[in-house]
Protein backbone atom coordinates (compact mmCIF):
# COMPACT_ATOMS: atom_id res chain seq x y z
CA UNK A 1 0.00 0.00 0.00
CA UNK A 2 1.43 3.02 -1.17
CA UNK A 3 2.29 5.79 1.65
CA UNK A 4 -0.20 8.74 0.41
CA UNK A 5 -2.83 5.96 0.71
CA UNK A 6 -2.26 5.77 4.58
CA UNK A 7 -4.48 7.73 6.67
CA UNK A 8 -3.02 10.76 8.41
CA UNK A 9 -2.85 8.83 11.92
CA UNK A 10 -0.38 6.39 9.82
CA UNK A 11 2.10 8.55 8.84
CA UNK A 12 4.74 9.53 11.43
CA UNK A 13 5.84 13.18 10.60
CA UNK A 14 9.55 13.85 10.01
CA UNK A 15 11.21 14.85 12.63
CA UNK A 16 12.34 18.59 13.08
CA UNK A 17 16.61 19.14 13.06
CA UNK A 18 17.21 20.85 16.29
CA UNK A 19 20.90 22.58 16.43
CA UNK A 20 23.46 21.97 18.37
CA UNK A 21 26.36 23.81 20.15
CA UNK A 22 29.37 21.99 21.16
CA UNK A 23 30.78 24.13 23.58
CA UNK A 24 34.44 22.53 23.35
CA UNK A 25 37.31 22.74 21.47
CA UNK A 26 38.27 18.95 21.78
CA UNK A 27 38.12 16.91 18.32
CA UNK A 28 37.61 14.01 19.90
CA UNK A 29 34.26 15.06 21.25
CA UNK A 30 32.99 16.58 17.86
CA UNK A 31 34.21 13.28 16.54
CA UNK A 32 32.27 11.46 18.39
CA UNK A 33 29.23 13.61 17.59
CA UNK A 34 29.60 13.01 13.84
CA UNK A 35 30.38 9.73 14.21
CA UNK A 36 26.49 9.16 15.53
CA UNK A 37 25.41 11.10 12.65
CA UNK A 38 25.09 15.13 14.65
CA UNK A 39 26.92 17.73 13.48
CA UNK A 40 27.15 20.67 15.85
CA UNK A 41 28.39 24.03 15.50
CA UNK A 42 31.85 24.55 17.89
CA UNK A 43 32.01 27.89 20.05
CA UNK A 44 34.77 27.43 22.92
CA UNK A 45 34.05 28.79 26.24
CA UNK A 46 36.10 31.95 27.73
CA UNK A 47 36.04 30.33 31.03
CA UNK A 48 38.86 30.98 33.92
CA UNK A 49 38.79 26.82 35.06
CA UNK A 50 40.73 27.69 38.09
CA UNK A 51 38.45 30.23 39.03
CA UNK A 52 35.29 28.45 38.60
CA UNK A 53 36.64 25.82 40.51
CA UNK A 54 37.98 28.03 43.51
CA UNK A 55 34.13 29.81 43.63
CA UNK A 56 32.74 26.38 43.63
CA UNK A 57 34.73 25.48 46.48
CA UNK A 58 34.03 28.89 48.24
CA UNK A 59 30.52 28.57 47.78
CA UNK A 60 30.34 24.33 48.46
CA UNK A 61 33.07 23.29 50.33
CA UNK A 62 35.33 20.32 49.19
CA UNK A 63 34.54 19.29 45.57
CA UNK A 64 34.57 15.43 44.56
CA UNK A 65 36.12 14.72 41.09
CA UNK A 66 32.73 14.13 39.72
CA UNK A 67 31.15 17.14 41.10
CA UNK A 68 34.39 19.39 39.57
CA UNK A 69 34.14 17.97 35.71
CA UNK A 70 30.19 19.22 36.28
CA UNK A 71 30.83 22.57 37.92
CA UNK A 72 33.55 22.84 34.33
CA UNK A 73 31.00 21.73 32.15
CA UNK A 74 28.21 23.80 33.47
CA UNK A 75 30.55 26.84 33.74
CA UNK A 76 31.34 26.16 30.06
CA UNK A 77 28.09 25.43 28.36
CA UNK A 78 26.66 28.90 30.33
CA UNK A 79 29.07 31.04 28.76
CA UNK A 80 28.48 29.87 24.99
CA UNK A 81 24.91 29.86 25.55
CA UNK A 82 25.43 33.50 26.59
CA UNK A 83 27.99 34.15 23.93
CA UNK A 84 25.14 32.60 21.02
CA UNK A 85 21.26 32.87 22.56
CA UNK A 86 20.74 36.45 20.92
CA UNK A 87 21.41 35.16 17.51
CA UNK A 88 21.16 31.56 17.73
CA UNK A 89 18.30 28.41 18.88
CA UNK A 90 19.48 25.92 19.73
CA UNK A 91 21.26 23.82 22.48
CA UNK A 92 24.18 23.62 24.39
CA UNK A 93 26.49 20.90 25.52
CA UNK A 94 29.69 21.36 27.61
CA UNK A 95 32.12 18.87 28.82
CA UNK A 96 34.64 18.32 31.30
CA UNK A 97 36.99 15.71 32.05
CA UNK A 98 39.55 15.03 34.50
CA UNK A 99 41.41 11.40 35.62
CA UNK A 100 41.04 10.51 39.76
CA UNK A 101 43.62 7.94 41.38
CA UNK A 102 44.28 7.35 44.34
CA UNK A 103 41.97 10.14 45.35
CA UNK A 104 43.93 12.99 43.46
CA UNK A 105 42.16 14.78 40.55
CA UNK A 106 44.72 15.30 37.52
CA UNK A 107 43.85 17.41 34.48
CA UNK A 108 46.06 17.73 31.14
CA UNK A 109 49.95 17.24 32.14
CA UNK A 110 51.60 21.04 32.52
CA UNK A 111 54.39 19.73 30.73
CA UNK A 112 56.22 16.40 28.97
CA UNK A 113 58.11 15.86 32.62
CA UNK A 114 54.52 15.91 34.58
CA UNK A 115 52.99 13.35 31.70
CA UNK A 116 56.34 10.69 31.98
CA UNK A 117 55.64 11.20 36.05
CA UNK A 118 51.61 10.73 35.94
CA UNK A 119 52.36 7.65 33.14
CA UNK A 120 54.67 5.97 35.59
CA UNK A 121 52.05 6.14 38.45
CA UNK A 122 49.37 4.76 36.29
CA UNK A 123 51.14 2.13 34.58
CA UNK A 124 49.85 -1.29 35.88
CA UNK A 125 46.85 0.57 37.84
CA UNK A 126 42.87 1.62 37.11
CA UNK A 127 42.07 4.83 37.71
CA UNK A 128 38.37 6.62 36.77
CA UNK A 129 37.46 9.15 34.28
CA UNK A 130 34.43 11.79 35.03
CA UNK A 131 33.35 13.48 32.43
CA UNK A 132 30.68 16.32 33.11
CA UNK A 133 28.11 17.05 30.65
CA UNK A 134 25.62 20.21 30.95
CA UNK A 135 22.94 21.16 28.39
CA UNK A 136 21.67 24.20 28.12
CA UNK A 137 18.36 25.24 25.86
CA UNK A 138 18.59 28.51 24.58
CA UNK A 139 15.68 27.50 21.63
CA UNK A 140 13.48 30.21 20.77
CA UNK A 141 10.22 29.33 22.33
CA UNK A 142 8.88 29.03 19.20
CA UNK A 143 11.12 26.30 18.39
CA UNK A 144 10.32 24.47 21.55
CA UNK A 145 12.58 26.00 23.96
CA UNK A 146 12.45 25.46 27.82
CA UNK A 147 15.02 27.56 29.19
CA UNK A 148 16.06 23.96 30.81
CA UNK A 149 19.89 24.12 32.21
CA UNK A 150 20.75 20.47 33.04
CA UNK A 151 23.76 18.11 33.51
CA UNK A 152 25.40 14.87 35.02
CA UNK A 153 28.82 13.05 35.03
CA UNK A 154 29.91 10.03 33.42
CA UNK A 155 32.37 7.93 35.52
CA UNK A 156 34.19 4.70 33.47
CA UNK A 157 37.17 2.76 35.67
CA UNK A 158 40.56 2.50 32.91
CA UNK A 159 42.77 0.04 33.26
CA UNK A 160 46.18 1.12 32.44
CA UNK A 161 48.75 -1.65 30.34
CA UNK A 162 51.90 -1.88 32.38
CA UNK A 163 54.48 0.06 29.84
CA UNK A 164 58.07 0.41 30.35
CA UNK A 165 59.91 3.89 30.59
CA UNK A 166 60.68 3.45 26.71
CA UNK A 167 57.17 3.02 25.44
CA UNK A 168 56.06 6.12 28.07
CA UNK A 169 59.11 8.64 26.98
CA UNK A 170 58.01 7.43 23.24
CA UNK A 171 54.33 8.62 23.81
CA UNK A 172 55.18 11.37 25.68
CA UNK A 173 57.31 12.62 22.94
CA UNK A 174 54.39 12.53 20.53
CA UNK A 175 52.81 15.27 22.37
CA UNK A 176 49.68 13.91 22.53
CA UNK A 177 49.51 13.52 26.29
CA UNK A 178 49.60 17.25 27.14
CA UNK A 179 46.76 18.14 25.00
CA UNK A 180 44.14 15.70 27.05
CA UNK A 181 42.76 15.36 30.68
CA UNK A 182 44.90 12.29 32.20
CA UNK A 183 47.43 12.40 29.58
CA UNK A 184 45.76 9.92 27.48
CA UNK A 185 43.46 8.71 24.98
CA UNK A 186 41.68 5.76 24.09
CA UNK A 187 40.91 6.99 20.72
CA UNK A 188 44.21 8.48 19.39
CA UNK A 189 47.60 7.17 20.22
CA UNK A 190 47.47 6.22 23.54
CA UNK A 191 44.82 3.34 22.68
CA UNK A 192 47.25 1.09 22.84
CA UNK A 193 47.68 1.85 26.80
CA UNK A 194 44.24 1.28 27.74
CA UNK A 195 43.35 -2.41 28.45
CA UNK A 196 40.41 -2.25 29.08
CA UNK A 197 37.23 -0.10 30.54
CA UNK A 198 34.08 -0.40 33.31
CA UNK A 199 31.50 1.36 31.61
CA UNK A 200 30.80 3.73 28.92
CA UNK A 201 34.12 4.13 26.61
CA UNK A 202 32.54 7.59 25.17
CA UNK A 203 32.71 8.72 28.37
CA UNK A 204 36.48 8.29 28.81
CA UNK A 205 36.88 10.28 24.88
CA UNK A 206 35.08 12.94 26.95
CA UNK A 207 31.35 12.80 25.80
CA UNK A 208 29.05 10.11 27.06
CA UNK A 209 26.59 9.89 24.08
CA UNK A 210 23.92 7.83 26.58
CA UNK A 211 24.16 10.46 29.28
CA UNK A 212 23.60 13.13 26.43
CA UNK A 213 20.47 11.27 25.17
CA UNK A 214 19.35 10.77 28.65
CA UNK A 215 19.86 14.70 29.35
CA UNK A 216 18.02 15.32 26.29
CA UNK A 217 15.15 12.92 27.02
CA UNK A 218 14.51 15.28 30.30
CA UNK A 219 13.56 18.14 27.67
CA UNK A 220 11.66 16.58 25.56
CA UNK A 221 14.23 16.50 22.59
CA UNK A 222 14.76 12.72 21.26
CA UNK A 223 17.91 12.00 20.26
CA UNK A 224 16.93 11.48 16.07
CA UNK A 225 16.12 15.32 15.80
CA UNK A 226 19.89 16.04 16.13
CA UNK A 227 20.93 13.40 13.24
CA UNK A 228 22.08 15.83 10.80
CA UNK A 229 19.23 16.00 8.33
CA UNK A 230 16.46 15.53 10.67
Amino acid sequence: MPTDALPPSAVTPAATPVPLVLASRSPARLATLAAAGVTPAVVVSGVDEPAVLAAARERFGTLEPADAVLVLAQAKAEDVARQVEETTSALVVGCDSMLELDGEVLGRPADAAEARARWRAMRGRAGVLHSGHWVVDVRDAGDGGTGATLGATSSTTVHFADVDDAEIDAYVATGEPLQVAGAFTIDGLGGPFVERVEGDHHGVVGLSLPLLRELLAEIDVPWRTLRSGG
